[in-house]
């Protein structure tokens, strides 16, 4: 039997890296053109063809988003762009428009084409469809009900695969389909340059007054469009038994800590699940840790979705350095949030380091100086300890006002 995919997302090269080492089976990112998340680092081409091969090294593989909603001026530059990613090696290319579909299949026969959450897939007939037109895999649509995908699994062929997602943000829009960031800032999030408007504070205007008045929930106002994030962590044993071949990590925006934490909390669920051993409840904490809004379990089940969340996200860990080096004695480390001497530090990492602390008992800067706080971003500092840390693990800090 084929082993479920874990996937995760990637922003940059360095998540992608970050992904790779923390578990992922496969990780999907996009070019600096045609994908759903302008406002972030994206690859050109030519980084996409060195994240492939790096990949493929490993065991894994590269999915490209090509998930826009096209018009004709996007459609005229689709065919050049369609060779060029098959040149780079890439597994597979998402895509929600039928035309884009087209083109690559006509353009990029050796790209499997795998049709997009965008699409929104929510039954056996569509997926049927999508399969009969040539699609390898169907990512359904985030409002598909559990119960639904065993019933669309019976429907394909054994060679299309189900993705589905397992965590990450919730749109409020039925399948990612929002006007509200386009009406407001002339960013369409159907072109890949969402403003997020659905988290923004909202009220009611008396019209014949014209007066505004602000709808309070709670003394930090009303979030009505602000969704929970998706988890689905403690379930995966019921996604995978109705059909779903890969299970996906929403967050190619988010920062390298988000795609360490929440890729290593999944791996090492799905591992549990397929050893055959009990969840390891200790995951449950791991992901309060990472930065969220609240959690939901979405529309898998009979109960109403992506209940209202808080404004902004939280967490109950701070991102403190991630490790360069270790030496048996030492870790050489980049610092991305302040630490001291005498702070507690605990391990993020895919070994058998995850979880050990240790306390701060003395920093070197890189030129040699002894110092109290490690203070300047993206610094590199020397701090001893005993637990065997490796290269790309991170360390972490509990908030204090926890």
């Amino acid at each position: 039997m084929k082993k479920t995919e874990l996937l995760a997302p990637a922003g940059n090269m360095n998540k992608l890296r970050t992904a790779a080492y923390f578990g992922a089976d496969a990780v999907y990112a996009a070019a600096r053109r045609f994908g759903l998340r302008a406002y972030t680092d994206n690859f050109t081409v030519e980084e996409l063809k060195t994240a492939a091969d790096f990949l493929h090294s490993l065991g894994k593989k590269l999915y490209v988003t090509v998930n826009i909603y096209a018009d004709d001026g996007d459609i005229s530059e689709m065919p050049a762009f369609a060779r060029e990613l098959a040149l780079t090696g890439a597994d597979g290319v998402l895509v929600s428009d039928l035309g884009v579909f087209s083109v690559f299949r006509e353009n990029a026969p050796s790209l499997d084409l795998h049709v997009s959450t965008q699409a929104n897939v929510t039954n056996s007939a569509a997926a049927a469809t999508w399969a009969g037109l040539g699609a390898k895999r169907i990512v359904l649509a985030r409002e598909t009900r559990l119960d639904d995908i065993r019933r669309i699994r019976d429907a394909l062929p054994s060679d299309v695969e189900i993705e589905a997602f397992v965590h990450g943000a919730m749109c409020i829009a039925y399948s990612g389909r929002c006007l509200l960031s386009s009406y407001f800032t002339d960013r369409s999030g159907n072109k890949g340059e969402c403003v997020q408007s659905c988290r923004w504070e909202y009220g009611l205007t008396e019209l014949s007054r014209g007066e505004t008045l602000r709808a309070e929930e709670d003394s930090r106002g009303t979030y009505v469009l602000s969704s929970k994030d998706l988890r689905m962590i403690d379930r995966l044993g019921e996604l995978i038994n109705a059909g779903v071949n890969s299970l996906k990590i929403e967050g190619r925006v988010k920062s390298e800590y988000y795609v360490a934490g929440i890729t290593n909390a999944y791996r090492r669920a799905l591992d549990a699940f397929e050893s055959g051993l009990p969840y390891p409840e200790y995951l449950t904490e791991e992901t309060e840790k990472i930065s969220h809004r609240g959690y939901t379990t979405g529309f898998y089940y009979d109960e109403r979705g992506g209940s209202t969340g808080e404004p902004k996200p939280t967490a109950t860990y701070d991102f403190t350095a991630t490790v360069e080096s270790y030496d048996g004695e030492a870790a050489t480390v980049e610092m991305r949030n302040r630490f001291s001497v005498g702070d507690e530090l605990e391990v993020l990492s895919p070994t058998e380091a995850f979880g050990k602390k240790f306390t701060v008992t003395d920093i070197t800067d890189e030129n040699g100086n002894k110092c109290v706080v490690a203070d300047k971003v993206q610094g590199k500092y020397i701090l001893k300890t005993e637990v065997p840390l490796r290269k790309y693990d991170i360390l972490r800090k509990k908030k204090r006002n926890l």
